[in-house]
């Protein structure tokens, strides 16, 4: 019997194939009949009817800092409200594991972690801390170097003597072993920065036996985007692992059409036989700790110029706000502007947004093959924060499906389910396929679009109808329904807590 039927809907399962009308059953949490549903509703079954939507498999967020927003936010609602039934967090070298409860790691993350609550050590103690705020959507997780290598150096800048590698080596090891998909870095942050390609290399190792990913914010996106790329395939080809680059973009005007010659440089991968996968988030600004793009030695007051204040727990009243407009109304400079934000007290946690991507780019990223979208939004629901937090997926459905034309809706679908489910070991998820877990999305293609904005970026979607995770209704016409049927994820493998 199923729980909950699906009738002559508009079905994308996934595969990138076209649309066909039909039916879907859903049972015990899963898809249980495609096509014709034969068999009967349960006594407290449902039957939903949606002439013209669109049911796909859920949304696949491949790029999420989401680690302390299961703690903090576990309704999930900036996600859920797009549609996307999974994410994978830990990326960007800053994961909620390895941890030591007596240390903080939200400091050490800068911000990018908080929210983290408990006594948990490991990936399987996380993920029962986790599970015990009933999220409303599932998680994946990636092991940080930066997490690792805080955790057991601290601050030291210099190179891992052999018993420093050896523990971070077990560190991660231990992650995959527990359902970790891969290592990630961020070779721009402290202390990944201080780090050599050998050190990373060493550490990406750890994947291989696991058939795990390295994924990357690589050490420069910007003037040295080329080299950062060499940099990521020789350490992904040198560790034996899957690379998948982060965020691709080119940032900064003057490097603007970058992207062309980097992809063509994975293309050439590719052709060669290395696995390589992207991710773009669908913007012209990116969004991070303000403190990692400025050296107060010599501020830069070209990005200063480009930059607005997120979050900022010294000046609220900044937030929202770009710095020259802050600075005219001070009647201060940018450079001294900017070193007062960020040595006040909890400077370095100030987030801010800055506008240093080429529309063109954007464009040419979702336009290349097998390019999955990742939001790479930081949860922190205070202040103005980056409108991908609440908009990326609606964004890329509404905008650069329908309006721009970019990728069809077939291919789009493709790339934000069964690709990246894929791609990151989403065991049995990313289709519509009889036996797969029921995370599902009813959607209206004509509707869909983003309405966050980056003066109101807590703004949901239009055009979302339904949300399914594993099976549970959990988001219709608009309102959180707080079932809490998310669960967490191992890299190919039942889910924690799962023995099939």
């Amino acid at each position: 019997m199923n729980d909950l039927i699906f009738r002559q809907v508009r079905i994308l399962d996934g595969s990138g194939g076209a649309e066909f009308i039909g039916d879907v059953g859903v049972s015990d949490g899963r898809i249980n009949e495609v096509g014709t549903v034969t068999q009967g509703l349960a006594a407290k079954g449902r039957e939903i009817r949606a002439p013209g939507s669109i049911l796909c498999p859920g949304l696949i967020d491949t790029h999420a800092h989401d680690d302390g927003a299961f703690f903090r936010h576990p309704g999930m609602q900036f996600k859920l409200s797009q549609g996307v039934t999974t994410v994978v967090s830990g990326n960007c070298g800053f994961s909620a594991i390895p941890a030591d409860p007596s240390k903080d790691s939200v400091a050490a993350s800068g911000g990018i972690l908080a929210g983290l609550e408990g006594e948990f050590t490991d990936l399987d103690g996380y993920y029962a801390a986790a599970l015990a705020r009933k999220p409303a959507i599932n998680n994946m997780m990636l092991v940080g170097h930066n997490t690792v290598r805080s955790l057991v150096m601290g601050d030291n800048k210099g190179i891992p003597s052999d018993s420093e590698m050896q523990q971070m080596q077990q560190h991660v090891s231990h992650a995959l072993a527990q359902g970790a998909c891969g290592f990630s870095s961020g070779l721009i942050y402290r202390p990944g920065r201080y780090s050599d390609t050998a050190e990373v290399t060493e550490l990406a190792k750890m994947a291989a036996p696991f058939d795990a990913l390295y994924t990357t914010h690589m050490r420069n996106e910007g003037d040295r985007l080329l080299e950062a790329v060499e940099e990521s395939l020789q350490i992904a080809r040198d560790s034996g692992v899957h690379l998948h680059i982060s965020h691709h973009k080119a940032a900064g005007k003057s490097n603007w059409g970058k992207v062309r010659e980097s992809l063509q440089r994975v293309d050439a991968a590719l052709s060669a036989g290395q696995p390589v996968t992207l991710d773009v988030y669908p913007y012209t600004a990116g969004s991070g700790r303000m403190i990692e793009y400025f050296n107060l030695d010599r501020v830069s007051e070209e990005l200063a110029g480009v930059v607005r204040i997120a979050s900022c727990k010294a000046f609220r009243h900044y937030e929202g706000r770009m710095l020259v407009d802050i600075a005219a109304a001070e009647n201060t400079s940018l450079t001294d502007l900017v070193i007062k934000i960020l040595t006040a007290p909890f400077g370095d946690r100030t987030l801010c947004i800055h506008f240093i991507i080429d529309e063109a780019d954007v464009e040419t990223n979702l336009a290349h093959a097998d390019m999955m979208v990742g939001s790479d939004g930081i949860p922190d629901l205070r202040g103005k924060p980056h409108p991908r937090l609440f908009g990326t997926f609606p964004r890329v459905l509404g905008y650069y499906v329908r309006e721009r034309g970019v990728l069809s809706l077939p291919e789009a679908v493709r790339r934000m389910t069964s690709l990246s489910a894929k791609t990151f070991g989403l065991s049995e998820r990313g289709e519509i396929k009889p036996g797969y877990w029921a995370d599902l999305l009813l959607f209206k293609p004509d509707e869909v679009i983003d309405q966050a904005t980056y003066d109101e970026p807590k703004t949901e979607a239009a055009g979302i109808d339904m949300v399914v995770v594993n099976g549970q209704v959990a988001l219709e016409a608009g309102q959180h329904l707080g079932v809490g049927g998310g669960q967490m994820l191992r890299y190919r493998r039942a889910p924690f807590g799962h023995s099939v």
